[in-house]
């Protein structure tokens, strides 16, 4: 698929710098999309284009830790932190209204920003990630859940992993490269892992990445503003999302966005993409393309003037 050249942009920040790829004109509204794990912004390469060419400016960030982004200066890489960046990199930009797209971590942006009351953001994609409080127990089919749940576990190993000292570090390279070949089984991920790489070029980059997994279990946030957002990762989302998953998924198993609509507010719509996996919007572009479109369009069209 015929890609783009992206733009570039940078992002001085509180504690952090952060560089983007950027498509579309600034002064458009803007879509910011938010990559995940093991994963730099060219995962956007596809979908930067496509929304630019529908009248967006889209900025793709590489988040935190990131390289050519900076090392946090206060050592922060809390969910919360990175839903700040979100919002701090939409009042910079300054457009005329903004969308959060997320994909893995980046979901949980985009998934953090349904729940806040007075989001800047007017509409949200999350994509391979569901809202936490979607997938939680209830009385309906528990047993069902405690096996979904017990499944799941093997699929996990990697966060338990990523809590060991040093070790995860070391092995970064392949075990990064083994993620990709069972989340997404038989993409030729060879581009996105030279990116990681070039976006992971020293043992405090990936410690950095690493640090995503170990501070969801042991937060390190010393500013007020993310501890309150960091809330947000376990808050019901208030406003309509977009949910993808991918139907072949060998990281989070795809069940657990079965009925996951009775559980998101009204007007939010979940869509499986079939025979693609965690890397859905690589594997599946225009399928992916056309469901965010269409949700983007339907709650509120944007012209090629941005008007």
């Amino acid at each position: 698929m015929a890609t783009v050249s992206p733009g570039r942009a940078v992002f001085d920040l509180d504690s952090v710098t952060l560089h983007a790829l950027t498509w579309g004109e600034r002064g458009a509204p803007l879509a910011l999309c938010l990559h995940g794990y093991p994963d730099t912004a060219w995962t956007w390469r596809y979908l930067g284009p496509v929304l630019a060419d529908r009248g967006y400016y889209v900025v793709a960030p590489f988040t935190r830790g990131y390289a050519p982004s900076s090392l946090p200066a206060d050592g922060n890489l809390s969910v919360g932190s990175r839903v700040a960046d979100a919002i701090d990199i939409a009042a910079r930009v300054d457009a005329p209204e903004a969308v959060i797209i997320g994909h893995d971590w980046g979901a949980f942006s985009a998934n953090a920003a349904a729940a806040m009351p007075d989001s800047p953001f007017r509409s949200m994609v999350g994509m391979a990630v569901p809202p936490l409080t979607a997938v939680t127990f209830t009385r309906e089919n528990f047993l069902r859940q405690v096996s979904r749940a017990a499944a799941q576990s093997v699929n996990s190993w990697y966060i338990l992993a990523n809590q060991l000292p040093a070790l995860p570090e070391r092995f970064f390279t392949p075990q990064t490269a083994l993620l990709w070949r069972r989340w997404s089984p038989g993409y030729d991920a060879a581009e996105d892992l030279a990116h990681l790489a070039e976006s992971a070029p020293t043992a405090q980059h990936r410690s950095a990445i690493i640090g995503y997994y170990r501070q969801l279990v042991r937060p390190r946030s010393q500013s007020t503003r993310d501890r309150e957002l960091d809330k947000l990762l376990t808050a019901p989302p208030l406003r309509p999302i977009l949910q993808l998953y991918g139907t072949t998924d060998g990281c989070l198993r795809p069940e657990f966005f079965h009925g996951l609509e009775r559980r998101l507010p009204a007007g939010s719509r979940v869509v499986g993409i079939e025979n693609a996996g965690h890397f859905l919007h690589l594997e599946k572009p225009d399928a992916v393309h056309e469901a965010i479109i269409a949700h983007l369009e339907s709650e509120a069209p944007v012209t090629e003037d941005g008007s």
